[in-house]
């Protein structure tokens, strides 16, 4: 199924309809959709290499938006809005992060799978400014994109054989990588809390 699923990506990517797809898509996921938008930039690039530099960028744009969107989410919403979206103690690692790095935690969740609409509402409610947040995710949201447009573009059709050869393995390797970002934030979102009620005691 998710065999069919990626030939239908890579059919439909060709399509006018698919850059502006692309572009929502990384809007959403900066601020409350669950998927990354590298689901639609892989196939578009593999669909059109020479085209990979532009939908690289496309698609930082709309998350480097779209993460404004979930600063905004947060300092108007408040802490009650993550909270429907992560648990209190995952929230407080979060929060460690940022007391930490500053807005490069940001950077950290841009780059890896870690959940970044979490950390771009996050960003809201501790009044981060809004220059900071747009600045480090232009940084880690294009290095992450533009990373996969380099590989895609100058090695497309090698990319496309090894992924069409080991398709389920990667189809899993994903799955893991993305549950795993989810796992960080609960394992480390816990560490964080035990650590704290030990230094209260």
């Amino acid at each position: 199924m998710i065999k069919d699923l990626y030939n239908w990506m890579i059919q439909w990517s060709g399509t006018p309809a698919a850059p502006y797809a692309l572009f929502l898509i990384a809007f959403a996921e900066s601020s409350f959709f669950p998927l990354p938008p590298d689901l639609l930039l892989i196939p578009m690039c593999l669909a059109e290499p020479d085209q990979a530099f532009w939908y690289a960028a496309l698609c930082t744009l709309g998350s480097v938006l779209g993460g404004g969107f979930g600063l905004g989410i947060g300092k108007y919403g408040g802490r009650p809005v993550l909270q429907k979206l992560i648990h209190e103690d995952r929230i407080a690692w979060a929060e460690q992060l940022y007391q930490k790095y500053d807005a490069w935690a940001i950077g950290i969740a841009g780059f890896t799978p870690i959940p970044y609409k979490v950390f771009t509402i996050l960003a809201g409610i501790l009044r981060i400014k809004l220059r900071k947040l747009i600045l480090v995710s232009i940084f880690s949201r294009g290095a992450r994109f533009f990373l996969i447009a380099t590989l895609l573009h100058y090695k497309g059709e090698l990319m496309r054989e090894f992924i069409d050869k080991y398709f389920n393995l990667l189809s899993i390797l994903f799955v893991l990588a993305l549950l795993g970002g989810f796992a960080a934030v609960k394992f480390l979102g816990r560490k964080k809390t035990a650590t704290f009620e030990e230094a209260s005691r």
